[in-house]
């Protein structure tokens, strides 16, 4: 061989030399977490995920990866943001808002998603019983939708001379149909007159659903 032949076919085989190493390279596993927060705020959440992967064997960058996507409370952000999640191809989305279920769930109907809501599931259509939540969703149902009757009773209880209560909703939030039609029930039958007053939230110190 030829000494300018030789220096040819050495120097292409050192150039795909890393190319060859990165195809060999396992690709790790992805987990999808889609949140109406930002990541500063989503942090204890995180790391509660961290925890609890490795406790079955999962340690973040070494046999699994995290792909975070925050809407930093714009609900209008979360649609696309859950397009970007899925198309990485993650083995599961976790979802911490009503809002990012919903948005998660118009994004995929193979990929598992499990949530954290506040808002009925069933009544939203996420899944068709808590029991057996059939297709590819289920989670966790704080039920605070479900106790908003019961919060205006001892609300009640506790200053039984006022008349008039206000309620301060997110309009844009995915709950903010159903808390209010619980509160107008629970007014209604306990003679109370509700005002409902909206107001967005752009930097809260929690996320809220």
């Amino acid at each position: 061989m030829r000494r300018r032949e030789f220096i040819t076919l050495v120097g292409g085989a050192t150039a795909a030399w890393p190319f060859a190493v990165r195809a060999q390279q396992p690709v790790l596993p992805v987990i999808g977490f889609l949140s109406i927060g930002s990541r500063e705020a989503d942090i204890d959440r995180m790391n509660a995920v961290r925890r609890g992967l490795a406790e079955i064997g999962y340690v973040e960058g070494q046999n699994v990866a995290i792909e975070y996507r925050g809407a930093q409370y714009q609900h209008d952000r979360l649609p696309a943001l859950a397009v970007d999640l899925v198309s990485r191809q993650p083995a599961v989305i976790i979802v911490v808002s009503t809002s990012a279920t919903l948005a998660a769930k118009a994004a995929t109907n193979t990929i598992p998603i499990v949530f954290s809501i506040g808002a009925d599931p069933v009544q939203l259509g996420l899944v068709t019983d808590l029991n057996r939540p059939g297709g590819n969703i289920t989670g966790i149902y704080i039920q605070n939708t479900g106790v908003m009757g019961k919060r205006l009773e001892l609300l009640h209880e506790a200053v039984p001379t006022a008349r008039a209560i206000g309620y301060l909703a997110n309009p844009k939030s995915a709950i903010a149909e159903p808390e209010t039609r619980a509160l107008h029930e629970a007014a209604s039958a306990l003679g109370l007159e509700l005002h409902v007053l909206n107001a967005t939230i752009t930097k809260p110190k929690s996320i809220l659903p």
